[in-house]
């Protein structure tokens, strides 16, 4: 979970809607840089000073997290006073010395905030990259929840947090919105093929994503949106071709997948900057990007199995022993060759489906 703090000392008018807010999303931490703006404010929430240089004052009651400047210390008198303080370091990186600063405070402090300048990630990517197997957290600064989205992916990992000076009521809302969607995992079930049948001719897709394709992971995709079965990458030797491990052979253009906030999406509207479900045999789920959409008219197979449940579920693919789906233990299975009786991974939704979005209402699909 990635960590979401505001920053509170440059708002002037509604401070104590933005703060209540703020209290209401679970935010992790408030910066101000006064600390009566912090007493108020309830043990979830930590209470962060970042005073001016040489602006600490006389006491430090109600406050968790004092940020000093780099060089700057705790006079001794509010140290003693506050054994229970938690100490951390505000670093503004302007140029290659103040970097160097900031790469110490993320080795060796237990809170780094820091600040650049410049829009590029390349100085946020080498902090991040010293600090790697330190104990601390490492909270940057962000201009907005779109900036927030990508500091939280830099090297993969991305930053601890992010530090956002809100501007309205609902900047807290989307922040902590845009830390925590990171897709839980879904439950799979085993299907046991009934039949497969020639379906003529149709549209299929291919979708080719903007990252590598694990051997056990896929996108899910089925005609109804109450039953998808697991369709392989194709990071598996093929004669005749080389492996294209960014690409999933999908499914007809009618299909569902699944994208990310559990909706779906048909596999006719994704197109380049598009999102989808990576699933691995374990259920694990990651959000990628697509880029790349390719449809193509091709031979169709039309495989039904069936759930434990009874439940029935479709996929209609490309007629081709090398469009493959997943099977237990990630079995990789071609299509072509399924007989009843065998068994692939599948995923049953709950929910019907009103443009993508679960719906509780009446809908049959056949």
């Amino acid at each position: 979970m990635k960590l979401c703090w505001l920053d509170v000392r440059a708002v002037r008018s509604g401070l104590d809607a933005i703060l209540e807010e703020a209290v209401h999303q679970r935010v992790d931490a408030v910066v101000a840089a006064d600390p009566g703006v912090l007493r108020g404010l309830p043990p979830t929430v930590r209470k962060v000073l970042l005073a001016p240089t040489g602006g600490l004052p006389e006491r430090l009651d109600g406050v968790d997290i004092v940020l000093l400047g780099p060089g700057e210390v705790l006079p001794e008198p509010l140290a003693a006073a506050h054994p229970e303080l938690e100490l951390g370091r505000y670093v503004e990186i302007v140029d290659k010395p103040t970097l160097d600063l900031a790469c110490a405070a993320a080795r060796s402090e237990r809170w780094s905030v820091l600040e650049f300048r410049d829009p590029t990630k390349i100085p946020l990517e080498i902090v991040l990259a010293a600090a790697s197997g330190a104990t601390g957290s490492t909270v940057s600064a962000v201009a907005d929840v779109a900036e927030a989205r990508i500091v939280f992916g830099v090297l993969e990992h991305g930053s601890d947090g992010v530090l956002l000076a809100p501007r309205a009521v609902g900047d807290a809302t989307a922040l902590k919105a845009a830390a925590t969607t990171r897709p839980g995992p879904l439950e799979l079930v085993e299907l046991e093929v009934v039949a497969t049948e020639h379906a003529g001719m149709g549209e299929r897709a291919c979708v080719d994503t903007c990252s590598y394709l694990r051997e056990d992971e896929g996108i899910l995709v089925g005609s109804h949106s109450k039953g998808m079965i697991l369709c392989v990458s194709e990071t598996h030797p093929l004669p005749y071709m080389p492996t294209r491990p960014f690409r999933v052979n999908a499914g007809a253009i009618h299909s569902y997948t699944v994208a990310e906030h559990g909706r779906t999406s048909y596999l006719s509207e994704l197109a380049a900057g598009s999102t989808v479900l990576a699933v691995d045999v374990k259920g694990q789920t990651r959000a990628v990007t697509v880029g790349r959409v390719k449809i193509e008219t091709r031979p169709l197979l039309s495989i039904d199995a069936v759930a434990p449940d009874g439940q029935r579920v479709n996929l209609i693919l490309q007629d081709d022993w090398h469009v493959r789906v997943l099977g237990p233990q990630g079995t990789v299975l071609n299509s072509t060759e399924l007989q009843p009786g065998d068994r692939v991974l599948g995923y049953l939704p709950t929910a019907d489906r009103h443009v993508g979005y679960p719906i509780d209402e009446f809908c049959l699909e056949r």
